[in-house]
């Protein structure tokens, strides 16, 4: 029996070429997800002489989720009108250089939960910042998202339209600055 070099070539590199095709289909598909649930990961900001605006699109669950930092560290944002405060992963904590403080007994949709008061130095939101933003650590969120609560929405005004929700953060007026 005499085998082809030839042949067992060609069926490394027809499997080779499978294996690189199915790579490149789970990196395309793997960034089509991340869209569709995160349609704001570069979320769309305009500023004027009265505000800065952030445009948020609704994700395919009717979800507003929007990337942003906490403290210069990248994070993923779900707005929730229904949190009191920010909620942070306890996980998450050395990486966004929060401290603990003390521990309350707070009612979530889940039950009541024992989380851990924080203050978040710097979040950013597309062009808005704030800064010294009341949060809580909450050891059980397994995710890395974050809840976006009151605390940080009562800061700004908010409106609904369709599916987009508008942001805005009242500019300070200062008397030097000619329009």
């Amino acid at each position: 029996m005499n085998h082809d070099p030839n042949q067992k070539t060609g069926k490394w590199m027809l499997a080779i070429g499978w294996i690189c095709a199915l790579g490149l289909l789970t990196l395309y598909f793997d960034d089509f997800l991340a869209e569709k649930f995160n349609p704001n990961q570069q979320p769309q900001s305009s500023v004027s002489r009265d505000y800065i605006e952030v445009q948020l699109k609704q994700n395919r669950q009717g979800h507003y989720v929007a990337s942003g930092t906490i403290n210069g560290v990248a994070v993923t944002f779900l707005l929730d009108t229904g949190a009191t405060e920010v909620s942070i992963p306890a996980h998450l904590q050395e990486k966004l250089q929060l401290q603990a403080g003390y521990s309350a007994t707070v009612s979530t949709a889940n039950g009541n939960i024992r989380v851990y008061d924080t203050q978040i130095p710097v979040l950013t939101l597309g062009n808005i910042t704030l800064h010294n933003v009341d949060a809580h650590l909450n050891p059980g969120f397994r995710s890395d998202e974050i809840l976006l609560g009151m605390s940080v929405l009562r800061q700004l005004d908010f409106e609904q339209r369709d599916r987009t929700l508008l942001l805005k953060q009242p500019r300070p007026y200062d008397s030097t600055t000619t329009y």
